[in-house]
């Protein structure tokens, strides 16, 4: 138990003095940046799940 309190010190010490945390605007890009990322990976991951499905559909047809 001693172990696990000593843990939980030397942790919240170091997340106080030692972890540098991004200012509300850093923070603010940074979240626009990954929603823009991942909405351009959907779209192009959803055109690539377009031409397969036409690509299968057309295939099926055919045969």
């Amino acid at each position: 138990m001693e172990k696990l309190k000593l843990f939980v010190q030397e942790s919240y010490e170091e997340m106080k003095h030692k972890v540098t945390w991004p200012r509300y605007g850093e923070l603010q890009r940074s979240s626009v940046l990954v929603l823009v990322a991942s909405l351009i990976f959907a779209i192009v991951i959803g055109l690539i799940d377009l031409a397969f499905d036409g690509a299968l559909g057309w295939f099926y047809d055919a045969f």
